[in-house]
C-alpha cells in the first residue's frame, strides 16, 4: 500500500536497528505517528525500562543544545535512549537558526550509537496526493527537506488513500481471524471521512463486536459506529439550524466527551463538512421528502435512511444558498485552523459551533456576489 510505503520503512528500520542518528517525522497524520512511536517503543525501549530510557522534550519549552547533550550522554540506567522532540516549527519561525541546525548536523557527524532523535514537525499537512498539498505546507516542507533532510532520515506522515484504507481493514481484521465484507469497509472509511485514528479505534470495536460470528457486515458497521457517531452528528446539525447555541455547545462537549475525544476532532470536521454539502444539494434540488433524496444524492455521498428526514428538515431551515455556503466556508477554517495546530482543538470547535449557530448578517444590496457574476 502506497501510502503506508513510508512508515512500514521505518519500522523495519527500526526492528533491525539499522537507524540513523535522527528522523524526522513530517505530517500531522496521527494514525502513522502513533504507528512509528510503537515501533520504537517494541523494539528499541523495553517496558521495564521507559522511565530512564524515553524522553519527551519541546522545543518551546527546552533547549535544543541541552537535548543535544542529554543525547551525547551515555545512560547508566538504560542501554538504549529515544529522545522524541516536538514543536520543530519552533526552528523555522523569525530570526535566523543556522546554529541549531548546525549543531544537529555536528552531533548527527559524531552520533551517541546507543540513541536516536525522533523530530515531530506535526505543523505540516500532507494530502494523499502529494500534488494537492496547500502551497504553505509545500513550502514548510520543502525547507525542512532541505535542511534537516539533509543529514536526517525523513519519515513522512501522510494521509491515507481511502483505497488502501479500505485494504488495511481488510487485511488487519483478516490478520486477528475476522472476515470484514468489502462493502462494510468501504463504507466505514467513508463515513470518518478517511480518518485512520477513528477508522483503527472503531475497526477494534467491531471485532469485538462481531465475535464468534468472525465476519464484520455492513450492517455491523451501520448499526454500531455509523448510528452512534452520526446521531450525535445529526444532533449537533439540527441544533446549530436551530440557531440554538446552548444546546449545540452541550451537544459538542457530548461528542468530544466519547471516543477519542480532541484526537478526533478533523474527522468530525469532514462530517460536519459533508452534512453541509448534503444540505446545499438537498437545498438547490428543492427535495422535500426522503423518497427523492436517493435520487438528489449520489451513491458514496447519500445519507445513513435514520438521518434523511432530519436533514431534508434542517436544510429547509435555511433560505438560500449563501447561508449553507457560509457554513461551509466556517467549516473550512476551522479545518485549516486545526491543521495549523492549534493549541486548543476543543476551543477550534466551540468557536465554529457559536459562529455556526449564530444569524448570518445579510450582505450589503452593494455586495457581489460570485454566483451572481455574468458568465
Amino acid at each position: 500500500m502506497r501510502t503506508f510505503a513510508t512508515t512500514d520503512r521505518f519500522a523495519s528500520e527500526v526492528a533491525a536497528r539499522k537507524l540513523r542518528p535522527a528522523y524526522v517525522l513530517v505530517g500531522d497524520e496521527a494514525f502513522f505517528r502513533r504507528r512509528c512511536r510503537e515501533a520504537i517503543l517494541e523494539h528499541l525501549v523495553p517496558a521495564e525500562l521507559r522511565d530512564f530510557s524515553l524522553y519527551d522534550f519541546d522545543l518551546a519549552e527546552t533547549e535544543l543544545n541541552e537535548i543535544l547533550d542529554r543525547a551525547r550522554t551515555p545512560s547508566l540506567m538504560a542501554p538504549f535512549q529515544v529522545f522524541f522532540i516536538r514543536n520543530v516549527k519552533a526552528m523555522y519561525g523569525r530570526g535566523k537558526n543556522d546554529d541549531k541546525l548546525a549543531a544537529i548536523e555536528d552531533y548527527v557527524k559524531n552520533p551517541n550509537p546507543d540513541a536516536v532523535l525522533i523530530f515531530v514537525a506535526d505543523h505540516i499537512s500532507i494530502p494523499a496526493d502529494p500534488r494537492r498539498m496547500d502551497m504553505q505546507d509545500k513550502d514548510r516542507f520543502e525547507r525542512i527537506r532541505d535542511t534537516l533532510g539533509e543529514f536526517c532520515g525523513m519519515v513522512e506522515l501522510a494521509r491515507v488513500d481511502e483505497g488502501d484504507a479500505v485494504r488495511w481493514l481488510l487485511e488487519t481484521a483478516s490478520a486477528d481471524g475476522v472476515k470484514m465484507d468489502n462493502d462494510a469497509a468501504r463504507e466505514l472509511v467513508d463515513a470518518l471521512g478517511g480518518d485512520m485514528m477513528m477508522i483503527s479505534g472503531e475497526l477494534e470495536k467491531l471485532i469485538l463486536y462481531a465475535g464468534d460470528r468472525k465476519r464484520i457486515t455492513l450492517g455491523d458497521v451501520e448499526t454500531l459506529v455509523l448510528a452512534a457517531k452520526q446521531r450525535s452528528l445529526y444532533e449537533l446539525t439540527d441544533a446549530i439550524t436551530s440557531k440554538d447555541s446552548a444546546r449545540a455547545l452541550a451537544t459538542l462537549d457530548a461528542i468530544l466527551a466519547s471516543g477519542d475525544g480532541e484526537d478526533a476532532a478533523i474527522g468530525h470536521l469532514y462530517m460536519l463538512a459533508k452534512t453541509f454539502r448534503q444540505m446545499l444539494v438537498i437545498l438547490e434540488k428543492n427535495v422535500r421528502d426522503s423518497r427523492a433524496i436517493w435520487q438528489a444524492l449520489w451513491q458514496g455521498f447519500r445519507l445513513p435512511p435514520f438521518a434523511a428526514d432530519d436533514v431534508i428538515r434542517q436544510a429547509r431551515r435555511y433560505k438560500s444558498r449563501r447561508e449553507i455556503t457560509r457554513a461551509i466556508r466556517l467549516i473550512a477554517r476551522a479545518d485549516l485552523a486545526l491543521r495549523s495546530n492549534a493549541p486548543s482543538k476543543r476551543l477550534v470547535l466551540e468557536n465554529l459551533v457559536l459562529e455556526l449557530s449564530r444569524e448570518a448578517k445579510p450582505a450589503p444590496e452593494s455586495a457581489w456576489r460570485q454566483e451572481e457574476l455574468p458568465v
